[in-house]
C-alpha cells in the first residue's frame, strides 16, 4: 500500500507547476509526511500515558494539529470536506500560517536535542512548492492513508524513502550525491564496528545513510537495556550537512528509522577551523562518503593546514583531527587520492600514516556509484598509531555495476570475511610502510597477483572528469564576464 500511495503522490505533484523535478518531490512529500508522523507519534505518546495513568501535553497547539487543519473527521473516520481546507485558502493557511508557527519552535524549545527544536529547524530549512492548493488537498489525503503505528510499518516506510532517496540520483541537479548504495554502508560499518556508548559522527552526513546503518547495527548487536536505548537515541549519532534538502531528508531518514531527535546540524563543516577542535569535541567513531571534485574557496581552505580545493581531501584532514585517540573511521574516497602526485596529496598521505594506522584499503569497481563514473576506494583507519603494514582488497567482479546491476551484500561477504584476519588471497595483499617511496608516499591499488595490464580509465570517469572541466570552464568566463 505504502509504495502505491509513493508512486500516486508522485504523479500528483508531476503536474504541479511548483515541482520540477524527482527532487522536489521528495522535499514536499517530506514535510508533510513528517507532520503526519509527528501526529501519530503523539497519539502513541498519549496513549501510553493514558495507560500509565499520567497526562500527556501535547507538542502542537490545536489549531496546528493535523487532525484539525488537514484532515478534519466526521463521526464516520472520513474526511469532512465541508470542513477540510483546500485550494486557495488551504496553501494560503500553509504558506501566512502553518510554517510560520512551526518555525517558532526553534527559538523556543529547551534544547537542540528535542523534537521540539527539530520541527523548528526542518520548517524554518524549506517551504511549500506545491503551488495548487488542491494538489495540496490531494497529496495530504493521500498521506493520511499511511500509518506509522507499528514497528513493521515503520520499517516499510524507511525503506520505501530509502528508494525514494536512490532515485533522487536519477534526477540530476546532483541528487546521487545524496546516496551511498546501502550493502557498502552496511560492509563499512561492519568492519568499524561501532560498540554501545561510542559517539558516531559523519560530517557529510547527506540522507544520513552511515548513521541509519549504525543505529541499526547497535541496536541488534545485544539486548539492549532502557538506558542504552536511550543512550542511542539521544547521545550516539552526529551529523553536519550543508544542503538544505539533504539536510532536511537526513532528518527525515533518522526519524524514520526511531532516531526521535536526530542530533544533525545545518552546516558548513569546512567552514570550521580544525585548529578549534578540542578533545570535548571528538568522536570515537566517523563514517563518511564525502562529497568529492567540489572546488572549495580560499578563505574555507585557510581552516585547514594542507590547502586543497579538492572537497574530500579537506573533509580526510577534518576527520582524522576530530577522531579520539584509538578511534576508528571508514571513510569513502576517490581511488587517484592513492596516487595524486601534487604537492596535497602527498602531504595529506603523509598525515594519514604518521597519525593513523591505515590498516585497509578496500578498491571499489567502477559504477558502484550509479551515474558517478570516478572510481572509489574505502580508507579504514585508528587514530593513535603510524601505520606499518596496510592490506589491500581488491573487489573484482565477473559483472559490470551499474544502476540494473548494483552493488550487493554477497559482493563484499569475502572481503569482509578476509579482512578479520588480513590474509592474502588472488584479490588481497599487505604492503609494509617502510618499502613506500617517502617522497611520494605513493599508495596505488597494484595487485601482485594479477599479470601489468594497460592501465585504461574507465570511460564513464572520463566523461565524468570532462563535464567537471566543462562546469569549471564556465565558471571562470562566468567570473571573468562579471569583471568585464
Amino acid at each position: 500500500m505504502f509504495e502505491q500511495t509513493f508512486k500516486n503522490i508522485d504523479d500528483i505533484l508531476h503536474k504541479d507547476a511548483g515541482c520540477s523535478s524527482e527532487l522536489d518531490y521528495v522535499e514536499q512529500t517530506s514535510w508533510i509526511l513528517f507532520l503526519k508522523y509527528l501526529d501519530d507519534f503523539e497519539q502513541d505518546k498519549k496513549t501510553a500515558a493514558a495507560l500509565a495513568g499520567k497526562s500527556y501535553a501535547r507538542i502542537i497547539d490545536k489549531p496546528h494539529q493535523w487532525e484539525v487543519w488537514a484532515v478534519p473527521k466526521g463521526k464516520d473516520g472520513k474526511i469532512d470536506h465541508q470542513q477540510a481546507l483546500s485550494g486557495d485558502d488551504l496553501k494560503e493557511f500553509v504558506d501566512h500560517e502553518l510554517f510560520p508557527y512551526l518555525k517558532q519552535f526553534k527559538a523556543e524549545a529547551e534544547s537542540a536535542d528535542t523534537i521540539e527544536y527539530k520541527i523548528g529547524e526542518i520548517f524554518s530549512e524549506l517551504k511549500n512548492k506545491v503551488q495548487s492548493g488542491y494538489n495540496l488537498r490531494e497529496v495530504i489525503n493521500r498521506i493520511d492513508e499511511l500509518r506509522f503505528r507499528s514497528r513493521a510499518e515503520k520499517h516499510e516506510m524507511s525503506h520505501l524513502y530509502e528508494d525514494k532517496i536512490k532515485n533522487m540520483g536519477n534526477a540530476g541537479r546532483n541528487g546521487g550525491e545524496y546516496y551511498t548504495p546501502r550493502p557498502l554502508i552496511k560492509t563499512i560499518v561492519k568492519v568499524v564496528a561501532p560498540s554501545i556508548g561510542n559517539k558516531v559522527y559523519d560530517g557529510a552526513v547527506g540522507s544520513a545513510g552511515f548513521l541509519v546503518e549504525a543505529f541499526e547495527y547497535l541496536k541488534t548487536s545485544k539486548k539492549l537495556t532502557t538506558k542504552e536505548m536511550e543512550l542511542l537515541q539521544k547521545k550516539t549519532f552526529y551529523g553536519k550537512e550543508k544542503k538544505s534538502l539533504a539536510y532536511i531528508i537526513g532528518i527525515m531518514n533518522m526519524i524514520l528509522h526511531g532516531i526521535e531527535a536526530p542530533n544533525i546540524v545545518h552546516t558548513n563543516t569546512l567552514a570550521e577551523n580544525i585548529a578549534d577542535i578540542q578533545e570535548k569535541d571528538r568522536y570515537e567513531i566517523v563514517l563518511a562518503n564525502p562529497p568529492f571534485g567540489g572546488k572549495e574557496r580560499a578563505e574555507v581552505q585557510q581552516n585547514f593546514p594542507i590547502k586543497t580545493g579538492e572537497t574530500a581531501f579537506l573533509f580526510l584532514q577534518h576527520f582524522i583531527k576530530i577522531l579520539k585517540a584509538g578511534g576508528k573511521a571508514g571513510v569513502v574516497i576517490k581511488n587517484t587520492f592513492l596516487s595524486n602526485t601534487d604537492n596535497a596529496s602527498v602531504s595529506l598521505r603523509k598525515l594519514l600514516l604518521e597519525n593513523c594506522d591505515l590498516h585497509t584499503v578496500l578498491d571499489l569497481p567502477g559504477g558502484t556509484f550509479t551515474g558517478a563514473g570516478v572510481k572509489t576506494v574505502v580508507l579504514f583507519f585508528d587514530k593513535g598509531t603510524p601505520t606499518k603494514r596496510v592490506w589491500f582488497y581488491q573487489l573484482n567482479l565477473d559483472r559490470n555495476l551499474g544502476k540494473t546491476n548494483p552493488l550487493t551484500e554477497a559482493d563484499l561477504a569475502e572481503f569482509v570475511e578476509l579482512q578479520k584476519t588480513q590474509a592474502d588471497s588472488a584479490n588481497s595483499w599487505s604492503v609494509k610502510v617502510a618499502t613506500v617511496d617517502k617522497t611520494t608516499y605513493d599508495l596505488s591499488v597494484k595487485n601482485p597477483h594479477k599479470k601489468d595490464e594497460a592501465a585504461l580509465r574507465d570511460p564513464q570517469e572520463i566523461l565524468a572528469e570532462m563535464r567537471r572541466l566543462d562546469a569549471d570552464s564556465e565558471q571562470i568566463i562566468s567570473a571573468i564576464q562579471e569583471m568585464i
